[in-house]
């Protein structure tokens, strides 16, 4: 079936920037101070693109806990000291953005806030927004639907002819599930070996490791 492709959504973390690996260290170093022991790839594993609010729903269930109010907020700090330390944006990023024509969007777990730090540190928030949109707008976080499929009604656009980039299974899971077609990201410094196979089983069309490797492959499209 041929494809008009009309708009690009990219995922922030692990996808705009080389965050994920700061932010669930975070995520390992805060639980800690609450008496709580997880590995950094056992929190990559389980909760990579996932929202902090399901990701926190989860952490009770699965230690039989409840995280006190100021939980999030120190958490929140904790990887906003690691990102003014040591956040990038992914290498050859810009030059793709400003390389593809097509209209394009951000589509994230993280808060509003959050994206306007972390995007504010690395240039890439005057690059994309306003066109930056947070699952806090929405009811369910990844991996539903509904994210991604209000970012395309907030871009005017259908959902057939949109591409979702990602680097998460949940990310994966919820672009196939809103019928979008999505391509898997590899690049990032958090993704193990084999996380490319992970994301075609989770329903990606197809992987890649390099941004360029994103415009090279799409720009024939565009004919």
């Amino acid at each position: 079936m041929s494809f008009s492709l009309a708009l690009v959504i990219f995922d922030c973390d692990g996808v705009l920037i080389d965050s994920e690996g700061l932010a669930h260290q975070a995520l390992v170093e805060t639980l800690r101070d609450y008496g709580i022991d997880m590995t950094l790839e056992d929190a990559l594993n389980r909760y990579m693109g996932v929202s902090s609010v399901d990701e926190t729903a989860d952490i009770e269930m699965r230690y039989n806990v409840k995280m006190p109010a100021d939980y999030l907020d120190k958490k929140g700090m904790r990887r906003h000291a690691l990102y003014e330390k040591a956040l990038k944006a992914t290498p050859g990023i810009f030059d793709m953005i400003d390389a593809l024509p097509w209209k394009k969007c951000v589509a994230s777990s993280t808060k509003p806030e959050g994206l306007r730090h972390s995007l504010g540190l690395t240039g890439l928030w005057g690059k994309l927004a306003p066109h930056i949109f947070s699952a806090s707008q929405v009811e369910r976080g990844k991996p539903a639907p509904d994210l991604f499929l209000f970012a395309a009604a907030q871009m005017n656009t259908a959902p057939e002819h949109c591409l979702v980039i990602e680097d998460s299974p949940a990310g994966v899971q919820a672009a196939r599930a809103a019928h979008m077609r999505v391509w898997g990201f590899t690049g990032g410094s958090h993704c193990p070996p084999g996380h490319g196979d992970r994301l075609l089983q989770d329903g990606a069309e197809k992987v890649f490791a390099r941004m360029d490797d994103l415009a090279r492959a799409l720009l024939p499209e565009a004919a």
